[in-house]
């Protein structure tokens, strides 16, 4: 009549020891930081028109309207070393991911030793089984996840900083590799009518109708005009080699050092921008997986302050085989229980590193905080670049038109026998030098388009490569 009472209060018994666990697994876990980027309501430097509340960033750098640049592009997103780098170490953030848990789920392990007694009239094999389950106590569980979460995060954020890095970085180069083209071909131009210039110069020195200083000066400034052609000549090399290596080849391809249009931005204006595309930025998404990594490490921290406890169980089998010189069979020896791991007393050193692990998250949320301060003075940078420099192409266009329209008088009256060849010849210098302006102008806005959309977050790039992918240019993230 005694029995049956107490075997009514083991279901309670056992409710409330499940009960106690999965308090104990909750308690300790702090709560994440509440991060509120100081992002600006409105742009100081964007030019009027520019208005919230979105922007499609995919593909901007065919705004430029460089088909080729297109095709480069895809290329580099998928045969680039730096971004297969980034999704390697993805793949392997995402199954440590996947597995953050593992460590507190049963686990079994088979073993063998052979033990020899000292006096030497004995020597055992021993084999056998031990199984231990850690219960994730403390805040341990949601801790490992955090940890693991803000690894993978992490990763994510090193493969999209890489990809939108490498895009800009090709865009940079082309523009560069084809405006430095444009400049040889306009200095040689120049070179050419300094020849002829110098021509005509030393028949009027033979006719003494110019001094020989004129002629001298005129040498002088085509030596100057030849050795100014190295200049473009060493940038079309050097952005060939360097989109070489974006493109992941050791050669660059011979149709790229043959001249083409330059890269034109044209009638382009910025229409939208909005404050919070800054969250887009890779180096703000990997400040915000640190805050959430350097949170589950504090939790870990806060965990290994209190006892482990866990279930554990073990099973050997012995087996004497030297006694006398004669084999002989063993025994089977089997344990089960609570395994208890107690700090009682470490010299705080546990303690301390709870302490310093907070302090770590704090400096990490400051980290997220310097990191949207940055993003927001790269784009207010850029965005102020870019509208000086669309002014400065607009007036050095209308220069190199007002050139072209003198060269035509000079021409017209050449013909007419109403002036020189020689003006001739200086005006096409003179032309040809507005145009050379007018080649850096638009090369400098091109260049400060790429940085105001690299500062902005750069364009959404495709989606994270899986685990048995390789990154490629389909698909795209928001």
């Amino acid at each position: 009549m005694e029995a049956a009472p107490r075997r009514d209060r083991h279901p309670l018994a056992s409710g409330l020891l499940a009960l106690g666990l999965v308090v104990l697994a909750g308690c300790s876990v702090a709560p994440l930081p509440e991060l509120k980027p100081p992002v600006p309501d409105a742009w100081r430097n964007a030019p009027a028109g520019v208005a919230p509340p979105s922007a499609d960033l995919h593909g901007w750098w065919q705004a430029l309207g460089d088909p080729e640049l297109d095709g480069l592009i895809d290329r580099a997103l998928q045969n680039n070393l730096d971004v297969a780098q980034a999704a390697e170490r993805l793949r392997a953030a995402r199954v440590l991911n996947r597995n953050a848990h593992d460590p507190y789920l049963p686990s079994l392990h088979g073993r063998t030793n052979d033990v020899i007694d000292p006096d030497t009239t004995a020597s055992y094999f021993v084999v056998g089984f031990d199984a231990l389950w850690e219960l994730p106590l403390f805040g341990a569980w949601q801790s490992s996840k955090r940890l693991a979460q803000g690894q993978e995060n992490g990763a994510s954020a090193a493969l999209r900083g890489a990809q939108v890095s490498m895009v800009a970085e090709v865009t940079r180069r082309w523009v560069e590799l084809r405006s430095a083209q444009e400049q040889a071909r306009l200095l040689t131009g120049i070179r050419d009518a300094q020849q002829e210039k110098l021509r005509l110069v030393q028949v009027r020195e033979q006719l003494k109708l110019a001094p020989p200083v004129e002629v001298a000066k005129t040498q002088a400034e085509l030596a100057r005009t030849e050795a100014a052609l190295a200049e473009p000549q060493q940038a079309i090399n050097a952005s060939a080699q360097q989109l070489a290596v974006l493109l992941g080849q050791p050669e660059p391809d011979p149709a790229w050092l043959t001249p083409g249009p330059q890269p034109r931005l044209g009638q382009w204006q910025l229409t939208t921008a909005p404050a919070d595309m800054l969250r887009a930025r890779p180096e703000i998404a990997s400040a915000e997986a640190e805050v959430l990594r350097a949170a589950g490490e504090l939790g870990m921290s806060r965990a290994d302050i209190w006892p482990h406890i866990g279930l554990g169980a073990s099973l050997q089998w012995s087996a004497n085989i030297l006694s006398n010189y004669r084999a002989h069979t063993g025994e089977a020896i089997s344990s089960v229980g609570p395994v208890i791991d107690v700090p009682l007393f470490d010299w705080g050193q546990r303690i301390s590193a709870a302490h310093a692990k907070d302090h770590e998250l704090k400096a990490a949320v400051y980290g997220y905080r310097q990191a949207v301060l940055q993003g927001v003075a790269e784009a207010e940078t850029a965005m102020g670049d870019l509208e000086q420099l669309r002014m400065r192409e607009e007036a050095t266009q209308r220069a190199s038109e007002a050139l072209d329209g003198s060269m035509a008088a000079l021409r017209k009256r050449a013909e007419l026998s109403l002036g020189s060849n020689l003006d001739v010849q200086d005006g096409l210098i003179e032309n040809q030098r507005a145009q050379l302006e007018l080649v850096s102008a638009i090369a400098a806005r091109d260049l400060a388009y790429v940085s105001l959309y690299k500062a902005l977050g750069g364009a959404p790039m495709p989606n994270p490569p899986s685990p048995a992918t390789a990154p490629t240019a389909q698909g795209s993230t928001d």
